[in-house]
């Protein structure tokens, strides 16, 4: 089973036992986090789609640490002015394990 949730303002493919690097979140290592929204779950033959998110379905992750991007750098340059400026920049992100999606089913009864 899969899901594609949203965090961060960014789109992710996650099933569990994945490891991936979203956007900075205030939580602590070890932590069980839930991950915003589900768009979309997926595997078992079928598909839901949400709209704009499935109801009844989360995915919960665990927090592995806080840790940096690649360095970029940033280089600014005008010719014939002697103007140059080089900065770097390093992102942080949290690194989550995901553990578990699961789905509330609405029997109606």
């Amino acid at each position: 089973m899969y899901a594609v949730v949203e965090t961060g303002g960014k789109q992710y493919r996650v099933q569990p036992g994945d490891t991936l690097d979203v956007e900075l979140l205030d939580a602590e290592q070890g932590n069980t986090i839930e991950l915003g929204r589900v768009l979309m779950l997926g595997g078992d033959g079928d598909a839901v789609i949400g709209q704009p998110v499935v109801p009844g379905a989360r995915v919960l992750a665990e927090v592995v640490g806080q840790v940096k991007g690649d360095k970029i750098i940033v280089f600014k340059y005008k010719s014939k002015v002697r103007y140059r400026r080089k900065t770097g920049h390093r992102q942080k992100f949290t690194r989550v394990r995901i553990t578990e999606i699961q789905r509330e089913t609405s029997d109606g009864a």
